[in-house]
């Protein structure tokens, strides 16, 4: 098959960090459906443990480590303990991150400071560990989970909109310095998906009406609905396989349209 057309991921090693549910869940399922080897991480034992029961009963074969992702030290013996079990990594997503509600006057710069240390800082400290090897390896797919906060501000999440903005650079610079060597680094924004997450912000309210924020959203994107994780999954394959080799320093944005749209006149 042409590599134009290329959208196999036989054998080849994928790392998705904070894969234990969720997006990365949803990716990670769809890089083994594909043919990759999945390797996951999480900050605790029974995240992971749940992971890989999770995995086990989709007959996904997954490798779960604990690691702290805004940790040098725990990252670098973790790549190294993947590449000596499972192999080199080929494909990176860099999903883990968090998000802190809080309007900025109100918030401390120690908490600024975590959601940018797990948001940013994450991503360039995993990205760090794999790329020696990915360029000996001659190739590699770095994917980076950004955000419509990658473009849009909101309130209350002035921590989460700096960080994803920065995560959007990060990934035009790795793809300006490793390009070269034959790496990809792309991003992937999500609009808003429906996750246990957020389900109470979908849950009918006592007078049977929708949830204020659901009309909000729903009335904000094209499509008129939220998206499901799975919808995420096309996109993340493309972004991992030879099909997108000329694909380099790009946010692809799956948001059901969110950005390309000003919202209904009232």
């Amino acid at each position: 098959m042409s590599d134009f057309l290329n959208f196999s991921l036989e054998g080849k090693v994928a790392l998705v960090t904070g894969a234990s549910y969720g997006i990365g869940y949803a990716i990670a399922s769809a890089y083994a459906k594909c043919g990759a080897k999945i390797v996951f991480c999480d900050i605790k034992q029974e995240f992971v443990d749940k992971g890989l029961d999770s995995y086990k009963a989709d007959g996904i074969d997954a490798h779960g480590y604990v690691c702290d992702v805004t940790n040098e030290e725990m990252v670098q013996d973790m790549v190294k303990k993947i590449e000596a079990e499972v192999g080199v990594i080929d494909i990176l997503v860099n999903n883990a991150g968090i998000i802190k509600r809080i309007p900025m006057c109100d918030m401390t710069a120690a908490e600024f400071r975590q959601v940018i240390d797990v948001d940013l800082n994450a991503p360039f400290i995993v990205s760090k560990a794999v790329i020696p090897s990915m360029i000996k390896k001659g190739h590699g797919k770095i994917i980076n989970i950004c955000s419509m906060m990658s473009e849009l501000g909101r309130e209350t999440v002035s921590a989460y909109a700096a960080a994803k903005g920065g995560l959007k650079m990060l990934t035009r610079n790795i793809c300006a310095e490793y390009g070269a060597d034959n790496i990809q680094c792309n991003g992937i924004g999500p609009g808003y998906i429906a996750t246990p997450q957020t389900a109470p912000l979908r849950e009918k309210q006592a007078d049977g009406s929708r949830h204020p924020f659901d009309q909000f959203i729903c009335g904000r994107t094209p499509a008129g609905r939220w998206l499901q994780a799975e919808e995420l999954t096309g996109p993340a394959v493309f972004l991992a396989s030879d099909a997108s080799n000329a694909v380099n320093g790009h946010v692809l944005y799956v948001d059901g349209g969110i950005l390309a749209y000003i919202g209904k006149q009232p």
